[in-house]
């Protein structure tokens, strides 16, 4: 973690740096009450091929951290949702100055509360981002309503929820998916008889999309 970072991360890049080269880049969030460490082994094996920044909210909520507050069921605070939204736009840039990035291949994940913000993050940066993993999450109502929404039509998504997920309605998957296709973005969208969580076959599935997203 460097000093002036907008936020703590924890950082996993390849062992050898080759000079002159970028590399894609993958930006991690959590669910609340976690914490930057947590979501690191859903990314093993990728390290070689990406950097990895794994982000810590900003926020403590215990027994981890979280990037905002809730004050009903699927709606944030709206100026603390604003704040995280600024504050991870920040990182991106602040990590795109700092490392020797591919910006043509930047990647967001999330689970959660990740997952609501790297939704919400591809839809106002539009085009500088060429993927994202979203794993349960949701679209707040006043993003779709009444943010900046930037082209998503270069935009990729693996999007995923569980059917029999008990903290946020499956229903709010199946919604993101056809928001995002609406868009005209490019959606996988995958379904797991599974509560609020990241099942093996999930990780293969997402693994495999984004190797797959690399290529192209």
């Amino acid at each position: 973690m460097k000093v002036n970072s907008p936020m703590i991360y924890e950082l996993r890049r390849p062992k050898r740096i080759e000079p002159d080269k970028t590399y894609p880049a993958l930006f991690i969030m959590h669910g609340i009450g976690s914490n930057e460490q947590n979501m690191l082994p859903l990314v093993n094996g990728l390290e070689e091929q990406f950097y990895i920044f794994s982000i810590r909210g900003h926020l403590n909520q215990l027994p981890g951290f979280a990037y905002f507050t809730i004050q009903g069921y699927g709606k944030p605070h709206r100026e603390v949702f604003d704040d995280a939204i600024h504050k991870l736009s920040r990182f991106i840039d602040y990590a795109s100055e700092q490392y020797p990035l591919d910006l043509s291949q930047l990647y967001l994940f999330g689970f959660s509360q990740g997952a609501i913000l790297s939704m919400t993050l591809g839809l106002t940066l539009g085009d500088r981002i060429k993927g994202i993993i979203a794993l349960s999450g949701y679209i707040p109502a006043f993003v779709k309503d009444e943010y900046n929404i930037k082209s998503v039509k270069q935009l990729s998504l693996f999007i995923s929820h569980g059917v029999m997920d008990q903290v946020l309605p499956y229903e709010w998957g199946v919604a993101n998916y056809e928001y995002f296709q609406e868009l005209g973005a490019t959606v996988t969208f995958k379904t797991y008889q599974e509560g609020h969580t990241v099942s093996l076959q999930n990780h293969h599935d997402y693994m495999k999309w984004l190797f797959h997203s690399l290529e192209k």
